[in-house]
């Protein structure tokens, strides 16, 4: 594993869920809202997490089965436990997905193919497993601009340690914007590939609502915060602070953007 993959780290979910999940889930309900799915189909959803995306599917969409599958055991424990509905999930890895070839009718990805070790891979092994005439979806964070929180942070983080510019998601996933998340789907071979942005809201009642979040530790912003000495957070946290807006009742209010991609498999 190398450095930047050791800060890559989802693992808790209650605190995934308090930094992420929040925000992941606004964007799941755009997301699949964005074509219009017939009932009853067979979805998969690959790199699960906690479960956002597959709980919007099992509500909104109707399906057969949506199976989730997610690498961190104690995700896809957390996953189970707000599970409901006709959805199963299982510990299994983006690049050798737990189905025959052409078992389902849509296979989707919210928020995980940037942290894949190849996402070409998991977009083929995604193409593998739906049916010809099926659905291959993502959606992953603009890092680069978009998604503010992250952007703000990262600047904050390099103003104070140049170093920190290794580890910022805008610079190491070039695959979160448009051209590149069109050259992988055409690349899997996928017909009719569109790319579309989804903007949120993301609104912190105050600081700490805003800040807390990264001192569990989760992902790479996360694992870099809970590596600083406490003076050193503390100061990372007054620079963060001083870049922010704020409402008269102190609340924040940013805006999130998310890239989505889709392509239909010939």
């Amino acid at each position: 594993m190398s450095e930047q993959q050791r800060f890559d780290v989802w693992q808790a979910g209650p605190a995934y869920e308090r930094f992420m999940g929040r925000w992941s889930r606004k964007v799941a309900e755009r997301f699949t809202a964005l074509a219009g799915h017939p009932d009853g189909l067979r979805w998969l959803d690959v790199g699960c997490g906690t479960g956002a995306l597959s709980a919007v599917l099992a509500a909104r969409c109707r399906p057969a089965l949506v199976l989730g599958c997610d690498r961190s055991a104690e995700l896809v424990a957390t996953a189970r436990d707000a599970a409901y509905g006709p959805v199963r999930f299982v510990v299994a890895d983006a690049g050798a997905l737990p189905v025959r070839d052409g078992a389902c009718d849509a296979a989707v990805s919210g928020l995980a193919l940037n942290f894949l070790p190849d996402p070409a891979e998991g977009v083929a092994e995604m193409t593998r497993a739906v049916r010809t005439g099926g659905r291959v979806a993502a959606y992953v964070w603009d890092y680069a601009e978009g998604m503010v929180l992250l952007r703000r942070f990262w600047d904050a983080a390099t103003a104070l340690d140049p170093a920190a510019a290794e580890l910022d998601e805008g610079r190491r996933f070039p695959v979160c914007g448009p051209d590149p998340l069109h050259a992988l789907w055409t690349g899997a071979g996928l017909a009719d590939v569109w790319v579309t942005p989804i903007v949120i809201r993301t609104v912190f009642t105050d600081l700490a609502d805003l800040w807390s979040p990264f001192l569990a530790g989760q992902g790479p912003a996360g694992s870099y915060v809970a590596d600083l000495p406490p003076d050193d957070r503390d100061r990372l946290r007054d620079t963060l602070a001083e870049t922010l807006p704020r409402d008269p009742d102190g609340s924040i209010e940013l805006t999130a953007r998310a890239w989505s991609v889709s392509g239909i498999k010939r």
